[in-house]
């Protein structure tokens, strides 16, 4: 845990030391595509996680009491689209602000 908090603390020390070290004469760097190509493997990443988390409980409750397959079934792909949907919003709001 050590490590990811000096790993975070130097990262923001390389982000704000660019505005410090910058010239008037050269061009803006556009960090937005890398911010969302960060946004999204994130969002798509916890997504998964989730997904696989939701999976595994159904799967779960299903070997435990197999005759509400149905109800089960119904709530598990009801959540799976809610789940995907986030991503596909994040991709929506990513197209959005890129141009």
């Amino acid at each position: 845990m050590q490590k990811l908090q000096y790993m975070f603390l130097a990262l923001a020390a390389l982000c704000f030391a660019i505005p410090a070290f910058a010239d008037g004469g050269s061009a803006v760097i556009n960090f937005a595509p890398i911010g969302a190509g960060i946004g999204m493997g994130l969002a798509a990443g916890m997504c998964g996680i989730g997904q696989g988390k939701a999976v595994g409980s159904a799967t779960e409750a299903l070997a435990r009491n197999p005759g509400t397959r149905a109800g089960i079934q119904l709530l598990l792909v009801l959540g799976l689209a809610f789940i995907e949907s986030l991503t596909l919003f994040t991709l929506v709001v990513i197209f959005a602000k890129i141009k």
